[in-house]
C-alpha cells in the first residue's frame, strides 16, 4: 500500500526527529501537538501543517482532515493517548496506525490488551528498540557493526582503519587493483564529522571509519585481509540501570557475565534482586577506580546507558582506553564500547573521538516506523551507524533515468548527489556493480545513499 498523507500525533524527540526525515522524504505531514512552546520552538524546522491541540479532541482530528490520512503515528510521551488515538484512527478509516508503547501491560502479543485490541499495527518501543541493538552489536565482536542486506545475501560491515591497515592511504580504484581475489566495496566513509559516500579517486586516511559491502561467503576473506579476529564475549560491563541498561543486561545475561554499575543505591539493590548472573555496583561510571575495582580490565565490552551524555561519553572514553589491552599485548583483544546518546549532534562526535557506536532511541525509533512505512513501498532501508547515510532497496522502472546508460556514465552525477548503486539482485542472487553494470527495467538495486539524498535516489528509478 502507498503512503502518501500521515498525520503525527506528538512533536517530542520521536515526534520531531520522523517529522523532519518524512517531510525530507516527500510525504504529507500533518502533526496535532498540544503544547504551545514546542511548536513554537519547531515551527521553523519543519515544513508540516501544525495544528495546536488535544489529540484526545475529535475537533483537532477534523481539522487534520483524518480521513484523507494513509498512516497514523502516535508518538507522545503518553501511552493511553497513543493507544486511544489509534482505536479514534481505526474509527476514522486510517488504515494503518503506529504507537509508542512503552508498558509491557498493554499493546503487545501477550498483553492483557494486545495491539490488534487497540487497532495498532506496529507497537513501538524505544527503549525496547535501542537495548536490542546494543545487544545485538555486543555479540557482533568481530567488528563495530555488520548489517544484513538483501535478506542476509550481503553484508555491510563496520570498521575502524588503522595506521597499518592494507588499505589506508590508497584509493577506491588501488584497493580494487590490489585485493581483487574477492570483491568488495566500500560504500561509506565517516572522516571526522562528515559522512562520504566515495568514488574510485576518494582515498581512504587513517582512522577513517569505513563501510564495507560484500557477499555473505567472503566475510571470512575480509576479515582476515583487515586482521579481525573473531572475539568470544564472556564478560561486559553496564553503566546505568534504567530502563535500556537493564534491559541489555537482561539480554545479555542469558549468555554472558554482566556486571553493571549503578549510582543510585535504592534502585541498585532492587536491580541486584532482579537481574539473573548480573553483579550490581554502587558507584560512579566515571570513576576509573569504580571501573577497575568492577573488572574492567578483564572485559570485552563496555555499554553506557545513564540519562546523561556526557556521562555515556566520558566513561566510554575511558573504558576504551582501560580496555586498550593491545597497548601491552600486539594480539590481546580490544573491548568494544557503546554509548547511548540523547542528542543528535553529539553522535558524529562520539564516533571522532573514538568510540566504537553510539546509538540514540529517537533515532531508532524513527528507523523502525520507516522500515514498516518502506515494506508498503516494496523496498528496504538500513541506518548506517555514525553516518548520516542509509542503504536502500530500490526497483528500476521500465523507462527510469537509472536504466538508461552504464554507470559510469552516470559517475559524476550521482556522486554529486552522494548516491551509489553498490548492488543489484538477478536471478535470485546479489551481485555488486562496477562501471560497466547496466540496470535493467524491473532489478532490484542496492543503493547506498547520503540521507539528504534519499528523496533524489528515489526519483531516479521512478
Amino acid at each position: 500500500m502507498s503512503v502518501k498523507n500521515i498525520l503525527v500525533i506528538g512533536l517530542g524527540g520521536v515526534g520531531l526527529h520522523l517529522t523532519q526525515r518524512l517531510v525530507h522524504d516527500g510525504y504529507g505531514v500533518t502533526v496535532i501537538e498540544s503544547s504551545p512552546q514546542l511548536i513554537s520552538s519547531v515551527n521553523d524546522k519543519i515544513d508540516a501543517k501544525i495544528i495546536e491541540g488535544n489529540a484526545m479532541e475529535l475537533a483537532c482530528w477534523q481539522r487534520a482532515k483524518a480521513e484523507t490520512m494513509d498512516l497514523l503515528i502516535a508518538v507522545t510521551n503518553e501511552d493511553s493517548v497513543n493507544m486511544i488515538a489509534s482505536i479514534i484512527a481505526d474509527r476514522l478509516g486510517i488504515p494503518r496506525k503506529v504507537a509508542r508503547v512503552r508498558s509491557p501491560e498493554y499493546g503487545y502479543e501477550n498483553s492483557f490488551l494486545n495491539k490488534n485490541d487497540f487497532k495498532i499495527d506496529l507497537v513501538i518501543h524505544p527503549e525496547e528498540l535501542v537495548a536490542q541493538e546494543m545487544a545485538r552489536l555486543v555479540m557482533r565482536a568481530s567488528a563495530n557493526d555488520v548489517v544484513d542486506i538483501g535478506e542476509g545475501q550481503m553484508k555491510v560491515v563496520a570498521m575502524r582503519v588503522n595506521p597499518d591497515s592494507p588499505i589506508v592511504n590508497k584509493t577506491l580504484k588501488e584497493i580494487d587493483l590490489l585485493h581483487n581475489d574477492f570483491r568488495f566495496k566500500i560504500v561509506a566513509v565517516a572522516r571526522g564529522i562528515a559522512t562520504i559516500i566515495p568514488g574510485e579517486d576518494d582515498t581512504i586516511l587513517p582512522n577513517d571509519q569505513v563501510f564495507i559491502m560484500l557477499h555473505e561467503k567472503n566475510l571470512p576473506q575480509l576479515m582476515n585481509l583487515m586482521d579481525m579476529r573473531e572475539q568470544s564475549i564472556h564478560k561486559v560491563m553496564i553503566v546505568g540501570g534504567g530502563m535500556v541498561g537493564a534491559r541489555v543486561a537482561e539480554l545479555l545475561g542469558k549468555t554472558v557475565k554482566i556486571t553493571l554499575i549503578e549510582n543510585d543505591k535504592e534502585h541498585a539493590e532492587e536491580l541486584a534482586s532482579t537481574l539473573k548472573n548480573t553483579d550490581v555496583l554502587l558507584g560512579d561510571g566515571t570513576d576509573v577506580n569504580v571501573m577497575v575495582l568492577g573488572g574492567l580490565m578483564e572485559m570485552d565490552s563496555f555499554i553506557a546507558t545513564t540519562g546523561n551524555n556526557e556521562t555515556n561519553i566520558i566513561s566510554c572514553l575511558l573504558a576504551k582506553h582501560i580496555m586498550n589491552r593491545s597497548n601491552v599485548d600486539a594480539n590481546a583483544k580490544v573491548g568494544k564500547t557503546i554509548a547511548l546518546v540523547k542528542k543528535e549532534d553529539y553522535l558524529v562526535l562520539a564516533s571522532t573521538i573514538g568510540l566504537d557506536v553510539a546509538l540514540n532511541k529517537k533515532i531508532s525509533a524513527a528507523d523502525e516506523i520507516m522500515k514498516f512505512i518502506r515494506m508498503g513501498e516494496l523496498f528496504s532501508l538500513a541506518h548506517l551507524h555514525g553516518v548520516d547515510a542509509e542503504v536502500i532497496e530500490l526497483a528500476a522502472a521500465p523507462k527510469s533515468q537509472i536504466t538508461k546508460k552504464p554507470l559510469k556514465k552516470m559517475r559524476t552525477m550521482l556522486q554529486e548527489k552522494q548516491i551509489l548503486i553498490a548492488g543489484v539482485v538477478r536471478n535470485g542472487g546479489c551481485e555488486l556493480t562496477d562501471e560497466h553494470t547496466v540496470i535493467e527495467p524491473n532489478d532490484l538495486a542496492v543503493v547506498v545513499s547520503a540521507t539528504k539524498s534519499l528523496k533524489d535516489a528515489r526519483e531516479l528509478f521512478k
